[in-house]
C-alpha cells in the first residue's frame, strides 16, 4: 500500500427525522442547497457547511485517486454522537449511522473502511452495538473523549474499552463538546484551543488515575490530531509526577512511560511538530490521519509525510500505510491502486 487515511468523516446525504421521531428540539439535519452542498444544522442553527465528499463514495474515491490514498477509513463527526440523549434513542441513531456507513463503503469495500459509534452512555448497549457493528464490517469505533462529567476513566467506559479489546475492535479517540466555549465565541477557537486540551485532558485521565492498569494491552486505542497538546506537554506532567505526590497518587508509573498503550494520528499540519511527535510517540504510534474532507483537515491528504518531511524512507513508510495497516489489521498485499483500481472502476 501507498497511504492508509485513518482519520476521515462522513454523513449521510440524509436520514430520518430525529425530531419528529423522538420529539424534542435541537436534533441534527442536513439543509441541502443544491449543486452538492449543504449545511449541516442542530435545529434551527448552522452548525457547518458541508460538500458531497461526506456523502458521494465517487467523489470520495476521486479525492483518493488525486492524492495516492489507498485506504480510507471513515467515521461520523461527533455532533451524531447523541450522548445526552436517552439511552435507547442514543443507540437508533447509531444503527441508523452504522448502517449508513457500511452502505457507503459497499461502493468499494477494499478501499473504504468505517467505525461505528456507539450509545457510550449505556455501556451494555455499547457493548452490544460494537459487537453487532464488528460483526457487519465495521474496523472499531469511534467514541468520544468524555461523556458529560464521565471521563475516560469512568468505570463504564473502562468496561467498554474492555469489552472492544476483546473484540478486537480498534478505538479511536475524538474530542468533542469541548471546553469553556463561552470564552471563544469567534474565530474557530473551540476548535482551536479546546479540541487539543480535550485531547490531553483524555490521555491524562487514563494515565493518572491508573486506568491504563485496568486495562489490557491487547487494547487498540488511538487519538485524534497528534494527541492534541499531550505530547508537547509531557515532560511538564513528568515534572510533576516526580515532584507532586498528588499527581501521583494513582499512577504508579511514570507519566512518559504509558506512551507505548496508545497511538495518535499525525493530523499537526507541520514538519517541526510531527517531527516532536515521532520522537515523543515513537516512529510504531503515528499514523496517517487527514481529517478529511472539512476545512481544518490537510487539503493534499499526506503531504506533510510524504513531501514535507526529511524522513528516512522506512519511518515514512511506517507512518503512511505500514502501522495503519497493522493497527486496524488490514489486507497488506497489493493496494487497490498498484492494481488499477481507480475511483470509477472501484465503485
Amino acid at each position: 500500500m501507498n497511504m492508509v487515511d485513518i482519520h476521515s468523516h462522513f454523513l449521510p446525504r440524509t436520514w430520518p427525522d430525529l425530531a419528529a421521531r423522538f420529539g424534542g428540539a435541537d436534533w441534527p439535519w442536513m439543509k441541502h442547497s443544491g449543486e452538492g452542498k449543504a449545511m449541516l444544522m442542530v435545529g434551527d442553527v448552522e452548525f457547518r457547511p458541508v460538500t458531497e465528499a461526506c456523502w458521494d463514495a465517487a467523489v470520495r474515491l476521486e479525492a483518493m485517486d488525486r492524492d495516492g490514498v489507498d485506504v480510507q477509513i471513515m467515521c461520523v463527526t461527533p455532533l451524531l454522537f447523541a450522548y445526552h440523549r436517552p439511552a435507547a434513542q442514543a443507540l437508533e441513531c447509531a444503527r441508523i449511522f452504522n448502517d449508513a456507513a457500511r452502505e457507503l463503503c459497499a461502493h468499494a469495500p477494499r478501499r473504504l473502511k468505517s467505525l461505528c459509534q456507539v450509545p457510550l452512555q449505556d455501556t451494555d448497549l455499547a457493548c452490544r452495538e460494537v459487537s453487532r457493528a464488528m460483526a457487519d464490517g465495521h474496523l472499531g469505533v469511534q467514541i468520544g473523549n468524555h461523556v458529560g462529567a464521565r471521563e475516560l476513566n469512568d468505570a463504564g467506559i473502562i468496561s467498554f474499552l474492555q469489552h472492544c479489546a476483546a473484540e478486537g475492535a480498534a478505538v479511536f479517540v475524538h474530542p468533542w463538546d469541548m471546553m469553556a466555549q463561552e470564552r471563544m465565541p469567534k474565530y474557530q477557537l473551540p476548535w482551536l484551543v479546546s479540541m487539543p486540551a480535550e485531547t490531553q485532558l483524555s490521555i491524562l485521565w487514563l494515565i493518572l488515575s491508573g486506568a491504563f492498569e485496568r486495562l489490557p494491552r491487547s487494547l487498540k486505542l488511538c487519538f485524534a490530531h497528534g494527541g492534541g497538546s499531550f505530547p508537547y506537554l509531557l515532560g511538564r506532567v513528568d515534572n510533576a509526577w516526580r515532584h507532586r505526590d498528588i499527581v501521583r497518587q494513582d499512577c504508579p508509573q511514570l507519566p512518559s512511560s504509558y506512551i507505548d498503550r496508545f497511538c495518535v494520528d499525525g493530523a499537526v499540519f507541520s514538519a517541526d511538530a510531527l517531527s516532536f511527535l515521532i520522537k515523543t510517540m515513537g516512529e510504531d504510534r503515528v499514523m496517517l490521519g487527514s481529517d478529511y474532507p472539512f476545512p481544518l483537515g490537510e487539503q493534499q491528504v499526506g503531504k506533510l509525510i510524504s513531501s514535507d518531511t526529511p524522513l528516512p524512507a522506512r519511518v515514512r513508510a511506517k507512518l503512511l500505510h505500514a502501522n495503519a495497516t497493522s493497527f486496524f489489521g488490514l489486507d497488506a498485499g497489493a493496494s487497490p491502486m498498484a492494481r488499477g483500481v481507480g475511483a470509477r472502476r472501484s465503485a
